[in-house]
């Protein structure tokens, strides 16, 4: 199974911190490990409603150990907040996951989220929290109610269409290659609604590596990506070709989980055996390596990217 939330398990100076390059947030996350909440909320409040940002700054806070302490604080200082309330839900789900919240930690987790989304029904971050649950525990019809949730609060939301092509590429392992498969019809659709700057145009790419961990775990595939034909049939160059055309000509760099999307394109234009196009985004992601796609399907991640960074800018 992939990482839930786009996280890597950090190694001082190989994989990224899971704040990305969002240095307001890091510093703020210092902050709230010393129970210090007053900055969370002064970040939150200047976030607003760029849901995305939003999203990607309360799941990273969320991870600390003793965020949903800190939270249960805030919210009791503050009944009336909307941003303790989604930080408690946040922090309830992954504590729930990492099976820390007891017998009753899934239960208490639905629950914190629905209280959040209570009080501020706009706010797809609750919805999210659910989903980034039922990813691991929920039902296939949970998992697409909580998506449809979330896109309608915010359609672009780029981490539920990442966990929603996530789930899908894992239906059907025994279909093997089949380029007809739902993550791939999930992934194209999603690209074509969003407008033509939304990151969400790499979404195909992000859904053939997920099939390709899916498939190589299954055994149908090589364990070594570049050994494997997944990248360079027709229709996949044609998926890599329109997201790497999208990079060149829209590059969104202001997103706050960019390279998350430049992990993904890199490895599949250096799987895809265009190295000096896989060149240029190494040089953007620059120390954001993340865990995925370079872990699939059990790889160390950061020698297979280092490997693939030698190799690519060794071409030009």
């Amino acid at each position: 199974m992939p990482p839930l939330l786009g996280r890597s398990r950090r190694r001082a100076g190989q994989l990224a911190d899971p704040a990305l390059d969002d240095v307001e947030l890091v510093e703020v996350r210092t902050q709230l490990a010393q129970g210090r909440w007053g900055r969370v909320s002064s970040l939150l409040t200047a976030t607003a409603d760029d849901w995305d940002r939003r999203g990607h700054r309360l799941v990273v806070l969320a991870e600390g150990a003793g965020s949903a302490a800190w939270a249960e604080d805030w919210l009791l200082a503050e009944p009336q907040s909307a941003d303790a309330a989604a930080l408690l839900a946040c922090a309830t789900v992954l504590r729930a996951l990492r099976g820390k919240g007891g017998r009753g930690g899934e239960t208490a987790a639905r629950e914190a989220c629905r209280v959040a989304a209570r009080m501020a029904p706009s706010d797809p971050t609750p919805w999210l929290g659910l989903l980034i649950l039922a990813r691991s525990l929920g039902t296939e019809e949970e998992v697409s109610r909580l998506f449809d949730e979330v896109r309608s609060r915010h359609p672009e939301h780029h981490h539920a269409h990442h966990l929603m092509a996530a789930r899908l590429a894992e239906r059907h392992p025994e279909a093997g290659q089949d380029p007809l498969h739902e993550v791939y019809d999930f992934a194209a659709w999603a690209a074509e609604q969003a407008p033509a700057d939304s990151p969400l145009a790499v979404l195909p790419v992000v859904a053939h590596a997920e099939r390709y961990r899916v498939l190589a775990a299954a055994g149908s595939e090589p364990g070594d990506p570049e050994r494997s034909g997944h990248w360079t049939g027709r229709r996949a160059r044609q998926v890599m070709k329109a997201a790497f055309d999208w990079w060149l000509e829209w590059e969104r760099e202001d997103h706050p989980r960019n390279r998350i999307d430049l992990n993904f394109l890199a490895h599949a234009k250096f799987c895809e055996g265009r190295p000096a196009e896989a060149a240029a985004l190494f040089h953007r992601i620059g120390e954001h390596v993340t865990e995925a796609p370079w872990a699939y399907p059990n790889r160390d991640p950061y020698q297979a990217f280092s490997a693939a960074r030698g190799t690519a800018l060794g071409s030009v």
